[in-house]
């Protein structure tokens, strides 16, 4: 797909879990002439979540099953199945942390370079203090470094706001569909030597309770997902 110095199909994906609060504003912020498509996934809601993002104008679909992946499978097989089917899917979180317009930044190294995957780095941008917490931090460094150790990458985030070719993606076969799905994309984007760029993006303390970092179950269980994930698709074949 040769996407070099041309406007492509841009396809944003956000999956949400009740966050009527802050939902509108990340669609507000979207640039719109970058993007064709904006989709939220909303993963079991019980709140507006719904209801906020159809009156911004996304096209809204339901997950009712537990989980990040679950919500982002959703939002990818409706994008998959469009009748002009978008050439880059951009993922990014409905609880207003990361900056929608900075899109474009992380669209570009696809366009200019026709790069595969570009992932958003918190860790080279600027954050707002409070937005990661420790567990935040302490679980990037370790990843990434265990990701270069093992998989030969050099990455230092395994942040939410990122972006990937479309035929790309599918060729992954995304199979972790809870805590574990970001940094499966990055390792098997990895095993199947696919290139990779990234570029530092800022960060802002979210609307609302983190559903992950903000408990000490939810990060105790991210980490251990994660570092299963290094493991597995290191013997994986």
């Amino acid at each position: 797909m040769a996407l070099k110095n041309r406007k492509p199909n841009i396809a944003v994906i956000i999956p949400a879990h009740n966050e009527e609060k802050s939902i509108v504003k990340v669609i507000k912020e979207i640039p719109k002439q970058w993007v064709e498509t904006i989709i939220v996934c909303s993963n079991n809601s019980t709140d507006n979540t719904v209801l906020e993002a159809k009156k911004a104008g996304a096209i809204v679909l339901e997950e009712s099953k537990k989980g990040y992946g679950w919500a982002c499978a959703k939002g990818i097989n409706y994008a998959n199945n469009m009748s002009t089917k978008p050439e880059i899917i951009v993922f990014m979180d409905g609880d207003y942390s990361d900056y929608p317009q900075e899109l474009p930044k992380v669209v570009a190294p696809i366009i200019k370079q026709n790069i595969d995957l570009v992932i958003g780095s918190r860790a080279r941008g600027q954050k707002e203090v409070g937005s990661m917490t420790f567990p935040q931090r302490f679980g990037n460094q370790l990843s990434t470094k265990l990701m270069k150790l093992f998989y030969g990458v050099t990455y230092t985030d395994l942040g939410p706001f990122r972006a990937i070719k479309l035929d790309k993606l599918l060729a992954l076969n995304m199979q972790e569909m809870t805590y574990g799905w970001t940094i499966e994309m990055q390792i098997k984007a990895a095993k199947q030597k696919m290139t990779y760029a990234e570029v530092p993006v800022n960060y802002k303390v979210r609307i609302g309770e983190s559903k992950v970092s903000g408990t000490l179950k939810g990060a105790i269980m991210a980490g251990i997902k994660i570092l299963w994930c290094i493991a597995k698709y290191k013997f994986k074949r």
